[in-house]
């Protein structure tokens, strides 16, 4: 079993995966982008599970799209049944 607390580059394992599904994202700072790509070139076991969720994440992305837009009378259409079923109108 991997050591979860294992410091690479100033920062754990276990920091690292906690942080990894917002570094996929972009949603890390600079900074913290920074350590966990320098964690990464250093820790075989986070840079491995990190390629792995990398490419879930990016096959999921392709197959999950923007929806196509609803042509304008289905549209219309559905926003009247579920005004109607809340009761909104």
């Amino acid at each position: 079993m991997a050591d979860l607390n294992r410091v690479v580059a100033g920062i754990r394992c276990i920091e690292v995966l906690a942080l990894l599904s917002d570094y996929l994202d972009g949603d890390v700072s600079q900074e913290v982008k920074e350590r966990i790509e320098a964690h990464l070139r250093g820790c075989d076991q986070c840079e491995r599970f990190g390629g792995q969720m990398s490419s879930i994440v990016k096959s999921l992305r392709e197959q999950l799209k923007e929806p196509e837009a609803l042509d304008e009378g289905v549209a219309k259409r559905l926003q009247e049944r579920l005004s109607r079923e809340l009761g909104i109108i």
